[in-house]
């Protein structure tokens, strides 16, 4: 039972540490351009 004391605490801070970091995430525009990326992977660039 003491177990339980320590793990239901931990989860949940975890779980808003989480959250956290996404809104963070989201407040600086990670997840703006995610077809950029693959279409880069694309583009075949000459190198000179």
């Amino acid at each position: 039972m003491s177990g339980l004391a320590i793990l239901i605490p931990v989860a949940l801070g975890m779980g808003a540490l989480g959250l956290a970091v996404f809104f963070w995430a989201m407040k600086h525009e990670q997840f703006d351009d995610l077809d950029g990326a693959a279409q880069r992977i694309l583009i075949d660039e000459e190198e000179e």
